[in-house]
């Protein structure tokens, strides 16, 4: 038997068979994916004409009849018998506003540089393979925010001590939760630096109810209370530092309040620079603030409030739950509206906040409730091995959920949470309603110029907006795709 079917085994390999002509090829593809049936054909024929009529008709207004130069609108205006496309001559006429808004042109170059700084700190944090992502991360997340913030309004604010003791508040908590989440810590001098930390901000709150004579240290004006809450503050610092182990983690612990110190002594100093009221301050400029401000606030934010919403803990859960509720609930629009036009009415005399600054917290607050949902769909994807696994190593809980638990939730949800960035980005054109000219409300704004109104200046401009707007959001979404792509290791095989 066995030399029978050596007889029919053949010693060679034989040469591959080309692919049959109707599976392969240009014409197959075609035939497979367009023309499959007779109502695929018509659908293709009808599809095909109609883009072909349309990227015709695109190409004729943007590119062969428009107009790319002139001072006024008499370049964009037809004559007799006359077609004109679009009048890209107000858009290069416009482009300085459409930038930087309002924005005094001797000082531009500060926003330039703000630019420029953002490119440099931001792309080597993008690129994996260049070093020292700490650092970058570092120069991104706490000193870039300050230097843009002195170099677009001009510094010099001034600090008084509420806010010095607010700023510390916020840096002591930063250290409790770097020493919470390290491996080595006591669990004691922990406890003690959160209820410091509690107690400041409390006398903090108290500070702004309870009014009393103010004075100076260190030459910066404090009332009684405030200093409190500064030292309190400062106390839970000292705390959090002693229930570090190591040095390495005592340096970890004080990098934030080192960093609040030089952010403090930053704004208070006066580095000549003219300043510019926010209200000047407009077009992509603006965008690219609010939209950068408000994905930097709504993340972190967004963790805390889907952890809070799976908190064991019935009150936080309750509160996560009401927060969240009520922001999706409610237009951005009406978010915005209230900020601007409400809240001034609800606060005591002589209290006023920054409209900019209202509209950014505003959209921080609402992406962020949005956020929440969307973490928390990946928190619920975790097996519940994951969180057992955490617990038998002894982990705590915000151990576990640093080390464990939240890179894993957060890169099951990228696609989500950058839908969120995207969706953020776009709806900041609707600051526009309460007086603040981002990209599209500066486009808009050009319109009503008496030496630009033509036939195409409006369509002109809101191609130009809306390109722009589509590069940023594009852009965000491929490199979503990029992280996705680089993360599926646990899917490779």
């Amino acid at each position: 038997m066995s030399e029978h079917v050596s007889a029919y085994v053949s010693q060679r390999e034989l040469p591959r068979l080309p692919a049959p002509r109707s599976e392969a090829g240009l014409i197959a593809t075609l035939r497979k994916n367009l023309f499959a049936t007779p109502y695929d054909s018509v659908v293709t024929i009808v599809l095909g004409i109609f883009v072909v009529w349309l990227a015709w008709n695109l190409i004729e207004w943007g590119i062969l009849t428009a107009v790319f130069t002139g001072a006024n609108r008499e370049a964009c205006v037809p004559a007799e018998g006359q077609v004109i496309g679009a009048c890209w001559a107000f858009v290069n006429a416009k482009m300085g506003q459409f930038i930087y808004g309002l924005y005094p042109v001797a000082e531009r170059w500060r926003i330039d540089l703000v630019h420029l700084l953002l490119v440099v700190f931001a792309v080597p944090l993008a690129i994996p393979s260049v070093p020292w992502k700490r650092l970058n991360a570092l120069l991104l997340f706490a000193v870039y925010p300050i230097v843009a913030l002195v170099l677009m309004t001009g510094g010099d604010f001034g600090i008084g001590g509420g806010w010095i003791s607010f700023l510390f508040a916020i840096a002591a908590f930063v250290a409790i939760a770097v020493a919470g989440t390290s491996l080595q810590v006591s669990e004691r001098y922990v406890r003690i630096a959160t209820w410091l930390a509690t107690a400041a901000i409390i006398v903090l709150f108290a500070s702004n109810i309870v009014r009393s004579e103010s004075f100076r240290v260190l030459g910066f004006e404090f009332t009684a209370l405030s200093l409190v809450s500064t030292l309190l503050a400062f106390g839970s610092v000292a705390a959090s530092v002693a229930a570090s182990v190591t040095n390495n983690q005592r340096l970890k612990v004080l990098v934030a309040p080192v960093v609040m110190l030089a952010v403090i002594l930053f704004l208070s100093a006066d580095f000549g620079l003219r300043e510019v009221p926010t209200h000047l301050w407009g077009g992509l400029s603006l965008t690219l603030v609010v939209a950068i401000t408000g994905i930097a606030a709504s993340l972190p934010l967004g963790i805390l409030l889907a952890l809070g919403r799976r908190s064991h803990l019935p009150a936080i859960k309750l509160l996560s739950i009401i927060f969240i509720e009520f922001w999706r609930g409610v237009p951005l629009i009406t978010v915005l509206f209230m900020s601007a036009f409400m809240i001034p009415l609800l606060l005591p005399d002589g209290v006023t906040f920054n409209n900019l600054l209202r509209a950014l917290i505003g959209v921080a607050l609402f992406s962020a409730a949005y956020l929440a949902e969307v973490i928390r769909g990946g928190l619920q994807a975790i097996q519940k091995g994951q969180f057992e696994g955490a617990q038998a190593l002894g982990l705590s809980y915000w151990q576990m959920m640093r080390f464990i638990i939240m890179p894993q939730a957060l890169k099951l949800v990228i696609p989500g949470i950058v839908n969120s960035f995207i969706s953020m980005f776009k709806d900041t054109s609707l600051v526009y309603i309460i007086g603040l000219a981002d990209l599209l409300g500066t486009v808009r704004r050009g319109f009503a110029d008496p030496a630009w109104i033509t036939p195409s200046t409006a369509a002109t401009g809101l191609v130009f907006a809306g390109f722009v707007y589509w590069v940023f959001c594009f852009g965000m979404s491929r490199y979503s795709q990029f992280i996705e792509r680089r993360l599926e290791t646990g899917h490779r095989r």
